[in-house]
């Protein structure tokens, strides 16, 4: 072997040592990297108050899909439980991270003892509507006395707003029979004509329409100042992971405004985050149509609670006896977490 050769070698073997060690180098600091990023993410777990797949859910599943969550570092499991209330209480017990339920669900549980507070406010409307078959010929409150009214479950805020709809024409429970169906069977029941009305999302009014039954769809705060869903968290949640909260509540509003800015371009996005509605797009669209006009405006900050609503809103259940005392108005929300 000549010397120049020899030395050749040499060279060679030194520069591949050299760029091995740099690739180890850069190699160890891409796992490192990927190890931090990895503890960075924090997971989390929120609790829906029916499927996922329901179009009432569309800020958080467009928060997700289109990686909001993931930019500000959170990684999300959506479990789904029975109804609001119980959203609530899994919450409190420290089954869950956050939740979604009405505005209204605090005042319900907080006078059992159950620390919950709404963090954001999603819409400055109603989100339950009365939706009535229009051949019961149901025109007030006052037209259900005897009728069969379907909600989602007994655990469901839509329960209670459902009594404090009868409670605005003087009925009460007894007066009507009010089954709970669950999330196919509460609009099913409708279609079918075994119910005549039911109270809850207006998809659901939707769904008896594409049945082929003509329906009327009102706002239940035609009857009663309800409010739309809230991110709920527990006392606990708030005080002691503050910064996760205000990163989902981040996420989820800048969803929010994009389906009031665009619902067709939202629709869209939609179905691509929730394929079982490929084929449906002119539906969700006429939905999230109906959200962004009917149920998300008339906030002045978009998420923030409105305190003389939510003491209105209080005293009308007091009064009605949907719940039996009042709670400090301070408890049953803050806007900290929404800017």
């Amino acid at each position: 072997m000549s010397s120049k050769f020899s030395e050749s070698v040499r060279h060679f073997s030194a520069r591949m040592s050299r760029r091995l060690a740099m690739a180890g180098v850069l190699g160890a600091a891409a796992l490192a990297a990927a190890g931090t990023a990895r503890a960075q993410t924090q997971q989390i777990t929120f609790l829906l108050p029916a499927p996922a797949n329901m179009i009432a859910f569309a800020p958080l599943m467009l928060a997700d899909k289109q990686g909001y969550y993931a930019k500000e570092g959170l990684s999300v499991r959506f479990i789904t439980v029975q109804g609001g209330a119980e959203v609530g209480k899994q919450l409190a017990a420290g089954n869950g991270d956050l939740g979604d339920g009405l505005g209204d669900t605090p005042i319900i549980l907080r006078q059992n003892g159950i620390p919950i507070k709404g963090v954001a406010l999603l819409g400055g409307r109603t989100l339950h509507q009365l939706v009535t078959r229009a051949d019961a010929n149901i025109k007030t409150p006052a037209d259900l006395k005897g009728k069969t009214i379907t909600v989602l479950a007994y655990q469901d805020t839509s329960f209670y707003a459902t009594l404090a709809v009868l409670a605005s024409a003087g009925l009460s429970r007894n007066d009507v029979h009010i089954q709970a169906a669950g999330p196919a069977g509460v609009w099913q029941q409708v279609a079918a004509g075994k119910a005549q009305a039911l109270v809850g999302v207006p998809e659901w009014g939707f769904d008896v329409q594409n049945a082929g039954t003509k329906v009327v769809m009102t706002s239940t705060d035609k009857y009663f100042p309800g409010m739309a869903q809230a991110i709920l968290a527990s006392d606990k949640t708030i005080a002691e992971r503050p910064a996760m909260v205000g990163k989902f509540v981040h996420a989820t509003l800048t969803a929010l405004a994009e389906i009031m800015k665009d619902p067709a371009a939202a629709a869209k996005a939609y179905v691509a985050a929730v394929p079982s509605y490929k084929g449906h797009e002119a539906e969700v669209q006429k939905v999230l149509t109906y959200y962004a006009t009917d149920v998300y405006p008339g906030q002045k900050t978009l998420g923030a609670f409105d305190p003389a609503r939510v003491e209105k809103l209080q005293d009308f259940y007091v009064k009605e006896k949907v719940v039996s005392k009042k709670t400090d108005v301070k408890d049953l929300f803050t806007n900290q977490f929404v800017k």
